[in-house]
């Protein structure tokens, strides 16, 4: 009973002596990083490229009205291998958060023992039960645990940003795609132009209105047509193997794709440039690991003080071949363990310098992360102010070039003008109608890409490890 009674008091001092350990330092705050990390930026009320200042929304995928590319988007949430890939390091991740706190308990152990003689029973029998808990007085362990969790929070967040950045991917691939299959339709109808347009330098040549010369430049420029219209069609066939990777499926340039272009949505509320730090995954990962590489620093500290444990054990013998000594059996056992490093050679003073290093890399980045934040915040509202004017420049070239070519071909047919002219106008209308295809699909992507600066969300669940398939 006796020994009972203070087994429960030793471990209740020892419990109490890992509590009232030394108190952690708390790694900084985000207002003082962001001031330690980008004491050379000056952030502005509003974006210097425009927008509405309220908050970001998060269905940025449902803004596009595309039931079939938020399938898709869906599809590549499971199936993709890259995602996969962060998933399983968000599970390494939660392990090492368990491993790191489980130090903080008692470490319980037993070892059983037993024997026999030839033809009976009877022999050596044992059983030792050991436990020992370190007092986490200097806060080693509970800086090692603080930095896990630190460390699994920052995984975390970069899986969320593979989410947002694989959705991205999807949607750009998937209008990239698009635009691959109109400029094929639209090579197709040069081809079918300089075809007739062949027809009739045939004809004049036939009917003696035209010459040799006018006949060969057709031949000529419908090849040249033709190897364009190869050249879309390879690029539209790639287009669509990178989308089925996207989606963890054969490249098999099988996959249907939609006959026109989403319409650009409407624009999009930005918010206020202080709140992006808060918003963006990467930057929030990158903050994390300042809070981990911390954490990591006081645990190279706290090494190198005198680690106390407390031990107890109790073992319980019998033999039928031997006499035992007579003694209380079972017996029970306590005591302390000290270890104090007295010299090792400078190690662990190099470990604080290590993780010192490790922090300062770790602000650095936060920095790198929060600069490349702003960088494409502000590039992205700069290129839709930019595409914007051009989709209006470019609309009304195609109208005055599909004009110009009418005239041409009238002209020609009359006999005002030769072939040549006819071919230049042709070429200037289909160059148009391939610039305003190409600005109209960069529209849609830069919005993606705003959206993705800003930190913005999808409509499908997010944070949520997919399991692989």
């Amino acid at each position: 009973m006796r020994a009972r009674h203070t087994c429960r008091w030793t471990l209740a001092a020892a419990l109490a002596a890992a509590v009232t350990g030394c108190a952690l330092n708390p790694p900084p705050t985000a207002d003082d990083l962001k001031r330690d990390a980008l004491p050379h930026m000056t952030l502005p009320s509003a974006w210097k490229g425009g927008g509405v200042a309220a908050p970001v929304p998060d269905r940025w995928l449902a803004t596009f009205d595309d039931p079939a590319l938020s399938a898709l988007v869906a599809e590549a949430l499971v199936y993709n291998a890259d995602l996969q890939v962060a998933a399983a390091r968000v599970e390494q991740a939660a392990g090492y958060v368990k491993a790191a706190s489980g130090s903080l308990w008692p470490s319980v152990g037993v070892f059983a023992m037993g024997g026999g003689k030839s033809g009976g029973s009877g022999g050596l029998d044992g059983v030792w039960l050991n436990a020992s808990l370190e007092l986490d007085i200097w806060g080693r362990l509970r800086y090692g645990s603080a930095a896990a969790e630190a460390q699994s929070a920052a995984v975390a967040a970069d899986y969320a940003y593979a989410r947002q950045s694989l959705a991205a991917t999807v949607a750009r691939s998937w209008f990239l795609a698009i635009e691959a299959g109109l400029q094929r339709a639209i090579a197709g109808d040069a081809v079918r132009s300089q075809e007739t347009l062949l027809r009739v330098a045939q004809e004049r040549l036939r009917v003696g209105n035209g010459n040799e010369q006018a006949v060969a430049e057709a031949h000529a420029s419908l090849g040249t047509y033709r190897d364009t219209l190869r050249q879309i069609e390879l690029a539209r066939e790639q287009a669509l193997r990178a989308l089925e990777l996207l989606l963890g499926r054969y490249p098999a340039a099988e996959i249907a794709v939609a006959e026109h272009l989403s319409p650009v949505p409407p624009p999009v509320p930005v918010g206020m440039p202080s709140q992006i730090l808060e918003r963006r995954p990467d930057v929030i990962a990158a903050e994390r690991r300042v809070a981990a590489a911390f954490d990591r620093v006081g645990e190279a500290r706290a090494a190198m003080l005198p680690r106390i444990s407390l031990t107890a054990g109790g073992s319980s013998v019998s033999s039928d071949l031997i006499v035992l000594k007579d003694v209380n059996n079972p017996i029970w056992s306590f005591g302390a363990n000290l270890i104090a490093p007295l010299y090792q050679g400078g190690a662990l003073r190099a470990q604080v310098e290590i993780r010192s290093a490790e922090q300062k890399q770790a602000v650095a980045e936060y920095a790198r992360a929060g600069q490349r934040a702003f960088g494409e915040v502000e590039n992205a509202l700069a290129a839709e102010s930019a595409l914007r004017d051009r989709y209006v420049i470019l609309e009304a070239a195609v109208r005055d070039s599909a004009r110009a070519l009418e005239l041409a071909q009238i002209q020609y047919r009359i006999g005002s003008v030769d072939l040549r002219a006819v071919e230049q106008s042709q070429l200037a209308w289909y160059s148009a109608r391939l610039a305003l295809l190409r600005v109209q699909t960069e529209r849609l992507a830069q919005r993606i890409n705003l959206y993705l600066a800003l930190g913005g969300g999808f409509d499908l669940p997010a944070m949520e490890p997919v399991a692989a398939q």
